[in-house]
């Protein structure tokens, strides 16, 4: 496997409720690009957050204002040949779309799993935070996730394994031709 176009980049953008498995499925696709020879840069909604975007809180516009910002260095780096993968929540459908307007090559990954299966893969302890009513603002709990109408790639996560995710992640980039086998 071999990127097609020296020239061309993409941006993988993973979305879904905390503990959907994005972040999980986003390393398994970024070895696999590493392994090809692949330029990859994977920008982590909790590392940028940490970095980038120190300071935000959870309001809509702070969430907005860092899906933002993760959307702009996605798309500076996607504009010069190298393939982004982004794992980030971000909830909000307008604003996937705001980023999807700014980025040429833009793939949408929905990982997508009950709220159940992610309170009991929470490994943060978010869910049981907010249901022990200690913080406010949670995704899925007391603020809501718009889930992609259309996305490119669809994972099932509670039934399908992280490799299986990722391999259909891969398969549709040979399909849009952004990777030959």
């Amino acid at each position: 496997m071999k990127q097609a176009n020296r020239e061309r980049g993409v941006v993988i953008w993973f979305t879904g409720l905390s503990g959907s498995g994005k972040t999980t499925i986003a390393h398994i696709v970024e070895d696999k690009l590493i392994e090809s020879g692949v330029p990859i840069e994977i920008l982590d909604g909790d590392v940028v957050r940490a970095n980038l975007s120190k300071g935000l809180g959870f309001s809509k516009e702070d969430r907005d204002t860092n899906v933002r910002r993760i959307g702009f260095v996605a798309h500076l780096l996607q504009r010069n040949g190298v393939f982004v993968i982004t794992a980030a929540i971000s909830p909000y459908q307008s604003i996937r779309e705001e980023a999807r307007a700014m980025i040429k090559d833009f793939v949408e990954v929905y990982a997508d799993a009950p709220l159940e299966v992610c309170e009991e893969r929470d490994v943060k302890g978010l869910y049981a935070k907010a249901r022990a009513g200690e913080i406010k603002g949670v995704t899925g709990v007391d603020d809501p996730y718009e889930a992609p109408a259309g996305p490119e790639v669809y994972c099932k996560t509670d039934d399908e394994t992280p490799e299986e995710s990722a391999q259909k992640v891969i398969d549709k980039l040979v399909e849009l031709k952004f990777l030959e086998r």
